[in-house]
């Protein structure tokens, strides 16, 4: 997003300028969904319309979210307003909302210092309104973290509504497979939902809801996707970064052991996808002040430093929560930390309302272009459902997908698209008519023959004429390696959601890679050909190899031609 930064009001409220300097924020910006707004005391009829037309447009840039600042001047001067002003203000900003169907939520409210001898403020006011085409608001959080961090639990406390009791009551509700329950630990990818209504209160499972209830009642979701923490399936971890398309990360570091473990690797791995990300110090409870002190400076020293350039910014009050939320949308080097226990549910408050505030990271701009384009849906998932039949989960990556669709999905092993109907369409386990790009969901495919699918397949609009490649080229740069990276050497590669193996063809202009290096790399599929994009992000590895890049060039292939270049 463009528009300009509103942690300047704070800091400018905040500040102590002398009382002949007027205080300033940044100028309001034309775009974006903040909005400043000196008074609003009763408008005139057209006034008024004028005003219900600027929400409608600021919700739009916001995908269903606005934040305007009452008392401030549109070149950022701080003036405020006398409580009756604020009030009558505040009264008509209501009646705006209601008119667009919206519901308002104060943030926070600020006195400033201008040459008057009654108090003035400024009051900062959320409006939040599902769009007409969408059940709710949805943002998707990557949960990262070393193992025993305490990612389960968190996303188990936050969900389920009831504090855990120290010894891993709470995440046993999240865990998939018995062997996890057994030992404690993640191995696969599991989704949780946390929802916030129109007023942004809490709506989780504390009332023993269902999620077809909790996505009734919430105007805006949080899909936490909990991936593994331990090193032994960093692999499952990868995929789930670069397939499920997360609109950030949250990064969890136990206070008591600090920057240990995969904690690193997860940070780089976020870094090198480029997912925004935030982090949480847990387990507060069980350490001294001192060592969670410790644990903060650690963190902030690392995020300083030269390969992560982040701005680090301690959330200590509701007031930090709402700042870090505008500003980590707004500048992706900002990286919010929190510090709080899932046992006391100690500063548990703080991280709930920087999610509620949280708006998309993506603007609608952006959104509207990938929805004028054909249907591309990645599969993440497949599963067989009684009286269903197949099903696959996954993420649409352009255009709109209706239920009664026809798509072809693929490639196959020998390198062809299979036609296919998608029979009914689900979003965070409800129903849904129309997807739209950016929106995860599961697809029912009838019954289509589930042994012809594949994780890294994607379903496309038969128009689109998908090209397929067994080698392609990609600019890397090789992160670690132990000797040299040279012809010959096979690597795992990610790209979104292709996993597979693949051998080094060609360095470019030079004989082997070292640490640190970069080149141009040709790559060749070992199994079957892949569906690439030129510009698509792509990670490698194999042990302790690891590398990242773009796609450059496919060396597109016929469907007839796959199998006789793989000597199928």
């Amino acid at each position: 997003m463009t528009h300009s930064p509103p942690h300047s009001l704070l800091s400018a409220v905040g500040s102590s300028s002398s009382p002949s300097e007027p205080q300033r924020a940044t100028p309001e910006a034309e775009d974006g969904n903040i909005e400043y707004k000196l008074k609003l005391v009763n408008p005139s009829q057209y006034r008024f319309e004028h005003l219900v037309t600027q929400m409608k447009w600021r919700l739009q840039e916001g995908r269903g979210e606005a934040v305007y600042q009452i008392g401030v001047e549109d070149n950022g001067l701080l003036v405020g307003l006398a409580d009756e002003e604020m009030r009558a203000s505040l009264k008509t900003l209501h009646r705006m909302a209601e008119k667009v169907g919206a519901d308002i939520t104060v943030l926070r409210e600020r006195e400033v210092d201008y040459d008057s001898d009654v108090p003035r403020k400024i009051t900062e006011v959320l409006v939040r309104k599902v769009p007409d085409n969408q059940q709710f608001l949805d943002l998707r959080v990557a949960v990262l973290g070393n193992v025993d961090s305490g990612k389960s639990t968190l996303l188990g406390v936050l969900t389920q509504g009831e504090l855990d009791n120290g010894r891993g009551r709470a995440r046993l509700n999240l865990f998939r497979h018995l062997h996890e329950i057994q030992s404690g630990r993640t191995s696969s990818i599991s989704f949780e939902i946390l929802g916030f209504n129109s007023r942004g209160e809490v709506v989780n499972y504390s009332d023993s809801r269902t999620a077809e209830q909790i996505c009734e009642s919430s105007s805006k979701m949080i899909t936490f996707i909990d991936l593994a923490g331990h090193h032994k399936y960093l692999r499952t971890t990868i995929f789930g970064l670069t397939s499920y398309c997360p609109d950030c990360a949250l990064l969890l570091v136990s206070a008591n052991t600090g920057i240990a473990g995969t904690t690193r690797e997860h940070l780089g791995l976020a870094l090198a996808l480029k997912v925004p990300f935030f982090i949480v110090v847990s387990k507060v409870d069980l350490c001294s002040k001192a060592t969670v002190e410790r644990t903060v400076r650690q963190l902030e020293r690392v995020l300083k430093q030269p390969g992560c350039h982040k701005l680090p910014l301690l959330v200590t009050s509701d007031d930090d929560a709402v700042t870090a939320a505008q500003q980590f949308a707004q500048s992706p080097n900002v990286t919010p930390i929190f510090t709080l226990s899932s046992v006391s549910g100690e500063s548990l408050d703080l991280l709930k309302v920087f999610l509620n505030i949280l708006p998309p990271l993506t603007n609608s701009k952006e959104q509207e272009e990938l929805m004028q384009q054909l249907t591309e849906f990645q599969v993440d998932e497949i599963y067989t459902v009684p009286e269903v039949g197949t099903v696959v989960g996954g993420t649409l990556s352009s255009g709109i997908c209706r239920e009664g669709d026809q798509l072809v999905v693929g490639p196959t092993d020998d390198g062809r698209f299979l036609e296919l109907k998608v029979c009914s369409i689900q979003r965070n386990r409800s129903a849904c008519r129309v997807l739209r790009a950016g929106q995860a969901a599961t697809l029912a495919l009838g019954d289509f023959d589930r042994a012809l699918l594949r994780k890294g397949m994607v379903m496309v609009s038969p128009e689109m004429n998908p090209t397929i490649c067994s080698v392609f080229e990609a600019e890397i740069v090789l992160l670690f390696h132990a000797t040299t990276f040279r012809r010959g050497f096979q690597v795992t590669v990610h790209v979104g959601n292709v996993r597979q193996t693949a051998v080094v063809e060609k360095i470019h202009a030079k004989d082997k890679l070292r640490t640190g290096e970069k080149a141009v790399v040709r790559f060749r599929f070992l199994k079957h050909p892949e569906y690439l994009k030129v510009g698509a992000k792509l990670l490698f590895r194999e042990g302790v190899t690891k590398g990242i890049g773009h796609v450059t060039d496919v060396q597109a292939i016929a469907a007839g031609e796959a199998q006789a270049r793989l000597g199928f």
